[in-house]
Order: structure tokens, then sequence, then C-alpha cells
């Protein structure tokens, strides 16, 4: 199956309320198919932010597929191993290696050790990039200067992406290696004002007044940046070596996504909201578990849902959005840890 050209067109009406509605409430997330799952058996796969929501459901349905050595990537190790008991409950036969790895998403350190660690790795075939932020209140890193949201799922997103593709390229035993991105129906929601600011990520170290804060806004475009920075990173990597690809798992109870509003109204909303609108956290995670092991080179640079290639957020399909795309990517690479990304950059290129 070769490529899908998806139109603006097409990609206006995914992001439709309409067809939204339809996917969230009466569309299926199927279960993936026995040959996929025999594909994964005996495999080496990441998985951030996988002690809870999303991520530990992921992580469950790959060691239901098979998977041999799991690596738990977590901010906090002792809730990971918490985690990792949870897992190995019930599995009495199970041969395989659940590890807890240290992943700090907010500090460049953290992702450059972690990087380095997976290069000890007698094979690397899979890595879901789960872990994600969602700021009820603008808060602003300390390191970098950036609002929250953007610094983790984007800035420091795609830099872990940058510098886990050639190790997957490497140590992937059956070609290609896989890398997802969890990504978001948001992205297409997102009004994007700030579009034409020059320079663009210097937007988000300026605060906003308090009653202009729109989270549910910043939260898409952190998303939407991460599809503009991942359509100039596919350039950088052959989809016969690694595929990499995006999915939206949907909107889902259970995530933890909204605990950064806990003890205010507006996150009782909110909890309230997803549980009265959302999946459960297993079906969303399978639309994960699809993009990371059901599809072949067809996917790469794609958005995946419910098992099936889609339109990306409509922005990147009009020339704007490339010019975007490009003035994004050049101000991410003078932004991100020089060394470390030439590094990647090369040997990607090699």
């Amino acid at each position: 199956m070769g490529t899908p050209e998806f139109t603006l067109a097409a990609a206006e009406k995914q992001a439709g309320r309409k067809a939204w509605a339809y996917r969230q409430f009466i569309g299926k997330t199927p279960l993936v198919d026995k040959k996929d799952a025999e594909q994964v058996a005996g495999k080496t796969a990441i998985v951030t932010g996988s002690n809870i929501g999303l991520g530990l459901e992921t992580a469950r349905q790959l060691l239901d597929l098979g998977v041999a050595r799991l690596i738990m990537a977590v901010r906090t190790v002792s809730k990971g191993e918490k985690a990792r008991e949870n897992l190995l409950a019930g599995r009495k036969d199970f041969k395989g290696e659940i590890e807890v790895w240290e992943l700090d998403m907010l500090s460049y350190d953290s992702i450059q050790k972690f990087a380095e660690r997976t290069k000890t790795l007698d094979r690397l075939d899979i890595a879901i990039l789960n872990a994600g932020a969602y700021r009820a209140f603008e808060e602003f890193h300390s390191s970098t200067g950036y609002e929250d949201s953007i610094q983790v799922n984007y800035l420091s997103t795609i830099f872990l992406s940058i510098l886990l593709l050639p190790v997957l390229k490497e140590k992937a035993q059956t070609k290609p290696g896989r890398l997802t991105i969890v990504s978001s129906d948001t992205a297409s929601w997102a009004k994007f004002e700030e579009r034409k600011e020059r320079p663009l990520l210097a937007f988000y170290k300026k605060k906003t007044d308090p009653k202009n804060w729109n989270h549910a806004e910043r939260y898409g475009t952190s998303k939407l940046l991460g599809q503009l920075g991942a359509s100039k990173l596919v350039e950088k990597v052959s989809s016969s070596a690694v595929v990499l690809n995006l999915v939206n798992p949907g909107l889902c109870y259970g995530t933890e996504i909204v605990r950064d509003g806990d003890g205010h109204f507006l996150g009782t909303i909110y909890r309230l909201g997803f549980r009265a609108l959302g999946k459960p956290a297993p079906v969303g995670a399978r639309s994960i578990v699809h993009a990371g092991v059901s599809f072949g080179e067809a996917s790469h640079g794609q958005y995946t849902e419910d098992g099936e290639i889609r339109p990306l957020a409509a922005l990147l399909y009009k020339p704007e959005g490339k010019e975007i795309a490009t003035q994004l990517w050049e101000e991410t690479l003078a932004e991100l840890p020089s060394a470390p990304v030439q590094e990647s950059l090369q040997a990607l290129s090699n």
C-alpha cells in the first residue's frame, strides 16, 4: 500500500466537530491484527510516560502482543516500579524483561542521558513517545524559559525523537524501526493566531495576561507544533530505516492528563467532561499500539487513528504551513542542544 495523498478538504472535514463526534462515539478501534502481533514477538520497546493512563495501557498491550523487553520511561522511578508490578501481575509465565528508566521531559540533560543509555541495548525496535503535559494554568520552565506544554509536547519530544532515530536505525533487528509520537485532535482545532510571529518560538516565552490564558488552545498549539516539526524531521530519515508516524488516541478518561487542575473548579469540570465524553484508556491505547506496530512504510510522516491513516492538521496542506514548518525547524535546531542534535542528524544522513 502506497502513502495516502490527502487533500486540504479532507483535512478540514476530519477536523470538524461532527467528524470528531463520529470517531469518538460511533467509530471503532479494532484490536491489533494477529499477523501484526506475530511481528511484535521478541522485540524491545520503549514507552514514555508509561506509569499511568494511556502509556501504562500501551505498555500492557505491547506485552500482551509478545514484546520481550519493555522499557518504561518515567519521571519518577518509584511510581514506575509500582506500575511495573501492576504489569507483571498475572504474568506468571512471562519470560521477558520490564525495566524502569528515568526520563524527565522537562530536562534536556535527562533526555540526553536516557538516549545515551539506549545505545547500550542489544536491540531497539519500537519507541512510543506518549509523555505529555496539559497545563491548566500558565507555567514556564525555569531552565529554558518556555511555557511548559510547549516545552514538553514539542521541544523536548522533538529532541528525544531526533536522538532516538539513529538508535532505532542501528538497533532494530527487523527493519524498519518504529517511532510513534502521540498527537491529538486538538492540533486541528488550534487557532494558532501567533503563526506570523518571527521568531515564532520566542512567542512562547511571553507571559499571557491571566484573563486571556487559554489552556486548551495552548495544548492544541503544542500538538500542532509537533506535527509541523515532525513533517521536517521525517525528511531526515528513510522510511526503510525507521518509520516515524503520529497517532491520535482520541479523548480518553483515566489518563491523568488534566491532573494539573486538581483542587480547582476547572479540574473538576474537566474530569467530569472527560468521564462523560471520553473513551476508556485501554481503547485509546489500541490506536497507539496500531501506530507502533501495524503500519508499514506508508505511515511514514503520517497521522493515524483507530488503526487507519488519517489527514494531519489542515495547516500542513497549505503553502503557509510548509513555510511555517521550515521556519519552526530552523528555530528548533537553534534552540536544542547543538552537539547531540547534529551528531544524530549526521548519523541519519549516513
